[in-house]
């Protein structure tokens, strides 16, 4: 299987948000998940508020049932996942729906789509969440 076929699978019932969806829920509660390394959120920013967490810890962080899960994190809660341009977050979030997370999709085009959409970036690069 190619990564092609893999990410059309994983796309398959994922939720895909748009930038402006992505905000909405994120002021409504949602937590927006930036996976991207350290490198790029210093060169590229951050969308304000959301939780930088490496790609290599993200199913310890999310799983519900993980007890190295972030606290504000349980299989309820609305979690948008966000990477450079959107395919590395559709497989991660396909993960983590196996993993009992209810509510969690992606940021179409990822932060690349949200930064033309004109919507708020910090200055980034802090560490991500251990």
């Amino acid at each position: 299987m190619s990564i092609d076929d893999r990410l059309a699978a994983a796309r398959t019932g994922l939720r895909r948000h748009d930038p402006q969806e992505a905000a909405a829920l994120q002021r409504d509660g949602a937590l927006l998940i930036d996976i991207r390394p350290r490198d790029d959120r210093a060169a590229d920013g951050e969308i304000p508020d959301s939780i930088p967490v490496e790609r290599i810890v993200l199913e310890w962080r999310l799983d519900p049932a993980s007890a190295h899960r972030l606290p504000q994190v349980d299989a309820e809660r609305p979690v948008v996942l966000l990477c450079n341009e959107g395919y590395a977050s559709s497989l991660a979030a396909r993960d983590l729906s196996e993993l009992g997370l209810r509510h969690v999709g992606d940021l179409i085009g990822g932060f690349r789509a949200w930064r033309a959409a004109g919507l708020p970036v910090v200055d980034g690069g802090g560490p991500a969440v251990p």
